[in-house]
C-alpha cells in the first residue's frame, strides 16, 4: 500500500489530524496569500524616517495654507494615480501610505479644512476640537505609533495624559459614586478594580483573562478581511473561523451577557462598560470582542496631540503632497463616475460654475459605507457590491450625538480644571437608561435627565494652549440623542433653520451645560462662547447620513458575524473602487487609520502591516 496509503488510513483512523491538517492547509495559504501578494508595489515603510523636530506653528495663516487649500480645477494634478474622497483620518491614512510608496494622490473634502473628526474650529478666540478627546497606544513604540510617524515625518508630539484620565460618575448630584478607570498597565487596572471592589476578585480576574485573550485573537478579525473570501467561506461553513481565531467566540456576544455572567454588582458592570460611547452602543447592543479591544487599546495609558487635534492633518498633508499629490477642501464629490464595464474610473466635483470631472485608475472614499453605496454610486453599480446587500439590513448607522462647545475666561489652573474625563450616568443601568432615552419623542426627551454625557477640557490637556490661547480654556461635552429628534429639519439650511430647532437645540444643550455645573460649579459666571451641535451639524460638517459619528452602528450582529466582517472589507468588489476609515475596521482613530492601512494594503497588492512591522523592529533598535 506503501507510505501515502498508510498515512491516509492513519488520517481516516483519526479525523482530528485530518481536520488539523486542513486547517494547517488554509492557514498557510492564508498566509501566504496575506504576506506574499502578487506584484507586490513598493514598500512605503521601507526606510525609518527621522527628522529633527520642528517648532509646533502657531500663525494660523500658515497653518491655513496646509489645512484650508480651496479646490481648483486647474491646480489638480495630471496623470493621478488615485483619488481620495474625504480627508478623515482613513482617507488621509490611504493617501499617505500610497504616497509613501511613489504614488500620486488627490484628496477631495467636502468642508471648508482638511481633517474630518480631526479637525479644529475657532470662534471668538477659542479653539475647540470636534472627535479627537484621548487616543490609545501612542506612549511607545507601538505598530499605530510607528505608522503615525512615519506618515508624518516625526512631527506629531503627544502629551500623555495622567493614568486616571476616566472618572466614571454614577447617580444623581449628591448621592454620586465617582470611580476612576486606572490604566498603565494590566496589572494597574486590575488593582484600580480591586480596589473599588474587594469582593469581585473572581470576576475581575476572569475579565482581565478575557481582555488577554481577545487581544491575542484579534489578527484573526484582520484575517477574516484580506483572505480569499472562498477560504472564509469554508472556515465558516466548516466551523475551522473558531479553531483560527477565538475572536469570534467573544464579539458575538454582547457586552452585557458576558457581564452578567461574571457579576451581579451592578457598579462594577458599570466601570467594566461605562466607556460605549466611545463607539455609540449601549452595552445591551454592543459586541464584547470589540469593547475589550476598545479596553485593550487604552490599558497602557492615553495621549492627546500636542498643539491640538489638526495637528494630525497639518504634518500627515505635506507627506501626501511630496509626490505630487494635493488636498483640496470646498471640494464635494457628488457622483463615483463609472466606465460601461461598471469600473471606477473618477469622481465628479460640484461647483457653481459647473461639475469638475477628474479621473485616475483608483478611487478610495473615506466617506462611510451608507454615502459610498447609496449616494455616490449608480445603483445599478453598488448593487454589485456585496456590501451593499448588507446596508439596511444587517448593517444601520450608528447613534447621533449632541455636542456642546463652551468658551471660558480663565486658564486651566485658574479654574481648577484637571486633564480627566468624567463620564457621568445617572444609573449604573447604562443599556436601560440609554434606551429608554433614546426612545423618546423629541419634547419627552427635552423635559428629561440625560442618560449619559461625556465631559473634557481639551485646554486641559495641551500644555500648548495657555501659549496659543493666553488666559483662556475651553469645555466640551457629548451626548447621545436620536436622530428622528432633528430630521425635520434635514433640508434646512445651515443656521437657517427656525426657532423650533434653535429651542430644541438650545434646551438640550443648557440641560448638558447644567449637568456640567454640577461638577464645576466654578464656571458658572466664565462662560465667554456657548455652541450646541446636533446630528444636522454632524450631517454638515462631515456629511454623516444621520448625524452617526462612528459610521455603521457597532454591534454584535457586526461584529460578531464572521461573513460580515468578511464584506466589511476595503475591496468592494467593484473595480477601481476601494473603501477606507472606520467603516473597514472599527471607529476611533487608530481604527480608522487601520482602515487605511488595510486599503493600502489592497491598493499595493502588499502586506503593509508586515512592513510596519518590521519598520517597528528597526525603530526599537535605533533609540
Amino acid at each position: 500500500m506503501g507510505v501515502f496509503g498508510q498515512v491516509l488510513d492513519q488520517l481516516l483512523d483519526h479525523p482530528r489530524l485530518l481536520l488539523a491538517g486542513f486547517l494547517l492547509y488554509v492557514f498557510i495559504y492564508a498566509l501566504s496569500w496575506f504576506f506574499s501578494a502578487p506584484k507586490p508595489g513598493p514598500n512605503p515603510f521601507k526606510t525609518l524616517v527621522k527628522k529633527p523636530l520642528k517648532p509646533l506653528v502657531t500663525d494660523q495663516k500658515l497653518r491655513d495654507k496646509v489645512l484650508k487649500q480651496g479646490f481648483q480645477a486647474k491646480q489638480v494634478p495630471q496623470d493621478l494615480d488615485a483619488i481620495v474622497v474625504g480627508s478623515g483620518i482613513g482617507g488621509l491614512t490611504a493617501a499617505g501610505i500610497l504616497s509613501k510608496a511613489g504614488k500620486k494622490v488627490l484628496v477631495l473634502e467636502q468642508h471648508d479644512q482638511a481633517g474630518g473628526c480631526c479637525h479644529t474650529f475657532i470662534e471668538q478666540g477659542f479653539e475647540f476640537d470636534v472627535g479627537v478627546h484621548y487616543i490609545g497606544e501612542m506612549r511607545s513604540n507601538t505598530v499605530a505609533r510607528v505608522m503615525v510617524d512615519q506618515l508624518t515625518d516625526g512631527q506629531l508630539q503627544w502629551v500623555d495624559l495622567i493614568d486616571e484620565f476616566d472618572l466614571l460618575s454614577l447617580g444623581e448630584p449628591g448621592k454620586r459614586r465617582s470611580i476612576p478607570f486606572r490604566t498603565g498597565s494590566a496589572n494597574a487596572l486590575r488593582a484600580g478594580l480591586l480596589e473599588k471592589f474587594p469582593k469581585e476578585e473572581a470576576a475581575i480576574d476572569k475579565f482581565m483573562a478575557m481582555l488577554k485573550d481577545v487581544r491575542l485573537n484579534m489578527k484573526g478579525m484582520l484575517m477574516v478581511k484580506v483572505m480569499p473570501k472562498w477560504i472564509v467561506r469554508l472556515l465558516i461553513a466548516t466551523g475551522l473561523i473558531n479553531l483560527m481565531t477565538r475572536y469570534f467566540k467573544y464579539a458575538r456576544r454582547t457586552v452585557q451577557e458576558v457581564l452578567d455572567e461574571l457579576t451581579d454588582d451592578g457598579d462594577l458592570k458599570a466601570i467594566l462598560s461605562y466607556s460605549f460611547g466611545d463607539y455609540g452602543v449601549e452595552p445591551s447592543r454592543s459586541s464584547f470582542g470589540l469593547h475589550a479591544a476598545l479596553v485593550n487599546h487604552y490599558l497602557y495609558g492615553a495621549s492627546y496631540p500636542k498643539g491640538g487635534a489638526s495637528e494630525i492633518a497639518f504634518h500627515m498633508i505635506p507627506v501626501i503632497e511630496r509626490n505630487g499629490g494635493r488636498v483640496f477642501v470646498r471640494a464635494p464629490v457628488s457622483q463615483i463616475i463609472t466606465d460601461p464595464y461598471g469600473k471606477a474610473i473618477g469622481v465628479r466635483v460640484d461647483r457653481a460654475s459647473g461639475p469638475v470631472d477628474i479621473t485616475a485608475p483608483l478611487v478610495i472614499s473615506d466617506t462611510g459605507a451608507m454615502n459610498t453605496f447609496a449616494k455616490l454610486l449608480p445603483q445599478e453599480i453598488a448593487r454589485k457590491s456585496s456590501i451593499t446587500r448588507l446596508l439596511g439590513n444587517k448593517l444601520e448607522s450608528g447613534t447621533a450625538c449632541m455636542s456642546l462647545f463652551v468658551g471660558l475666561k480663565g486658564t486651566a489652573e485658574e479654574l481648577d480644571l484637571k486633564p480627566q474625563h468624567i463620564w457621568s450616568y445617572p444609573s449604573n443601568d447604562l443599556s436601560g437608561i440609554t434606551t429608554d432615552y433614546l426612545e423618546k419623542s423629541v419634547d419627552e426627551a427635552v423635559n428629561s435627565d440625560l442618560p449619559m454625557i461625556f465631559i473634557t477640557f481639551p485646554s486641559a490637556k495641551d500644555p500648548t494652549f495657555n501659549e496659543r490661547y493666553p488666559g483662556m480654556s475651553v469645555c466640551t461635552a457629548v451626548s447621545l440623542c436620536n436622530w428622528k429628534w432633528f430630521s425635520e429639519w434635514e433640508k434646512e439650511r445651515v443656521k437657517k433653520r427656525g426657532e423650533d430647532y434653535e429651542a430644541i437645540k438650545m434646551a438640550i444643550g443648557r440641560k448638558m451645560w447644567d449637568h456640567v455645573l454640577t461638577y464645576y460649579p466654578q464656571l458658572e459666571d466664565k462662560v465667554e462662547y456657548f455652541e450646541v451641535a446636533t446630528p444636522l451639524s454632524n450631517k454638515y460638517y462631515i456629511a454623516s447620513p444621520k448625524g452617526e459619528i462612528y459610521g455603521l452602528d457597532h454591534t454584535a450582529k457586526r461584529f460578531g458575524n464572521p461573513e460580515t466582517v468578511m464584506h466589511l472589507r476595503s475591496e468592494t468588489g467593484i473595480p477601481g473602487l476601494l473603501l477606507t476609515g472606520q467603516d473597514v475596521v472599527c471607529c476611533g482613530f487608530v481604527g480608522a487609520m487601520m482602515g487605511g492601512l488595510l486599503c493600502a494594503s489592497t491598493a499595493l497588492h502588499r502586506n503593509v502591516y508586515e512592513d510596519l512591522v518590521k519598520l517597528r523592529k528597526e525603530a526599537a533598535k535605533s533609540k
